[in-house]
């Protein structure tokens, strides 16, 4: 059954496309949530009519996808969870909590269908994930499972490198540094009092 999409449809295509879908799905699926129309010859003038409407929505929602990418491309963030005593995850990190905590650390609302945790999180440490912001933009960042409790420590310990990953730029930008003076020798005391 030939459909126009109202909205983008993972795996399927985004707004205005024009696509072949299986009827079940049309009708159970994408009618009732209003993610598409089905293509008659007046849906299609429509979308005849629209095309110009969707391209300027489709460039806002590119520039402010590469917007919020920059906010959020190498940052870290801290997830707390249950882990035993050698580092095992009681259970796993879930793409649900790592959105919580980019929009609890970073204020950035990002949906958790988006992120692409690369498998299962079920160790502490650092763990990197992807952000699909939009069709063609993803921003990566760095998580790190911290056991419950040691999240201000972690908070400290990421600050402080952060940091120090910094003194080196700004140095480099200011230039060499002066050479230090020489420490003045004592006059008192003279070769003599050295024997």
């Amino acid at each position: 059954m030939k459909v126009i999409l109202l909205d983008e449809v993972k795996g399927k295509g985004r707004e205005g496309e024009v696509v072949d879908v299986a009827r079940g799905f049309a009708v159970n699926y994408l009618f009732p949530r209003k993610l598409a129309v089905e293509a008659t010859a007046g849906n299609l003038k429509q979308l005849d009519a629209r095309k110009g409407n969707i391209a300027k929505r489709e460039t806002a929602r590119r520039a402010e996808a590469e917007e919020l990418a920059s906010a959020i491309a190498g940052k870290r963030i801290v997830v707390e969870a249950k882990a035993g005593e050698e580092g095992r995850l009681y259970g796993s990190v879930t793409s649900g909590m790592v959105a919580e905590a980019i929009a609890d650390q970073l204020g950035v609302d990002v949906e958790k269908r988006r992120l692409d945790i690369h498998g299962h999180i079920k160790s502490l440490g650092e763990h990197p994930v992807t952000v699909a912001v939009h069709e063609n933009v993803k921003a990566e960042l760095i998580v790190r499972i911290v056991p419950v409790g040691g999240a201000a420590e972690a908070q400290m310990v990421a600050a402080a490198e952060e940091a120090h990953a910094e003194e080196p730029a700004a140095e480099a930008a200011e230039g060499e540094e002066p050479a230090a003076e020489p420490e003045p020798e004592d006059s008192a005391e003279g070769p003599e009092a050295a024997e």
